[in-house]
């Protein structure tokens, strides 16, 4: 049994770390804390969770939540993680931060989020949250940077061809679509219920912050650069993300060569599922789950991957909860199934 925190409760991830660790056989949540002025008890801001989580909520104090806890989730926002890291990994605690703190290179954040980096020495320290990759480094790891929701859709669906896409210099042009939740719990006019129900709309074409992240790691996947041209949009759902990626090139492999690429490399993933060729999934597949559901197809010398997640699932909280079951050695489905 360990004892959990969570730093940031009131949004979205937050919400669901909390869920997936109410569940969880081997975890006690012993801290809820957020930017607030007093306490208030955790169901009566979420009463679905009465009688479930009877934690109070308190304002965040490092040396009270590092006191109660072996681990520590933050659920913060982008550019504010970084002023906590360094405290929590001062006192000895596992650090899991959901934010894009420490994904990129320093350089990279700062031309990404017009922010310099207060922390480049722990930036240097942090290990990839992707468990398909980076299981083995996650293991031994004190401070955990998950992914990015739509750039955990996108690698998923493009790991097992990584070296095939370096190597005939292809450029995958992904067009991802996902539910409100993916843009945070965050008081917008564009996010309002009547600006986004019965809609679509395209956003950040090509200019989302995420695109980094995902050329970094497919080319350390790859071995070599590449490039990735990244198209998003919103949905008037609440939560998934359905990412389509297109590999075109001349000299593709079979259908059957390539659904064997991708049989291979995720045999032994609890979270990933392969279709059949031809068997492309959608959103509803997936939505309240931790999988990743991946169909192709391929025509005409294009490849065409579709890719779905629960955007707070594997894209965010569900993934964060399976690198703490593998940091811990919990069996790695443990408050996910």
């Amino acid at each position: 049994m360990i004892k959990a925190g969570v730093v940031g409760f009131t949004g979205y991830t937050g919400a669901e770390v909390v869920a997936c660790l109410a569940r969880h056989p081997q975890v006690e949540i012993t801290s809820l804390a957020g930017r607030m002025d007093t306490p208030v008890k955790y169901a009566d801001l979420f009463p679905k969770m009465g009688k479930v989580v009877t934690q109070v909520c308190r304002k965040i104090d490092v040396d009270e939540i590092s006191a109660s806890c072996d681990v520590v989730f933050l659920a913060l926002p982008h550019t504010v993680s970084m002023d906590y890291v360094p405290l929590f990994l001062e006192r000895g605690k596992k650090v899991i931060d959901l934010s894009a703190d420490y994904r990129l290179s320093a350089d990279e954040y700062q031309k990404w989020f017009k922010t310099e980096h207060k922390d480049q020495n722990n930036l240097m320290k942090a290990v990839y949250g992707l468990p398909e990759l980076n299981r083995r480094s996650i293991q031994g790891a004190s401070l955990i940077a998950n992914p990015g929701c739509y750039v955990t859709s996108v690698l998923l669906g493009t790991l097992p061809i990584a070296k095939m896409i370096a190597k005939n210099g292809i450029t995958p042009i992904v067009d991802s679509k996902s539910g409100a939740t993916g843009a945070g719990k965050k008081a917008e006019t564009s996010l309002l219920f009547s600006e986004v129900d019965e809609d679509l709309k395209c956003y950040k074409a090509d200019t989302h912050q995420h695109i980094p992240e995902m050329e970094k790691i497919l080319g350390q996947a790859a071995g070599q650069r590449v490039q990735v041209h990244f198209v998003p949009h919103l949905l008037s759902i609440k939560r998934g993300i359905l990412s389509t990626i297109y590999i075109k090139d001349a000299e593709l492999p079979s259908a059957q060569e390539i659904h064997g690429m991708y049989e291979k490399f995720y045999k032994d993933e609890p979270f990933v599922r392969v279709r059949q060729i031809g068997d492309l999934p959608r959103i509803a597949d997936v939505e309240g789950t931790n999988f990743c559901d991946i169909g192709i197809t391929v025509s005409r010398g294009l490849l065409i991957i579709v890719s779905v997640i629960d955007n707070l699932l594997k894209g965010a909280s569900g993934q964060a909860v399976q690198n703490m079951n593998i940091m811990c050695g919990f069996d790695e489905r443990a408050g996910l199934l």
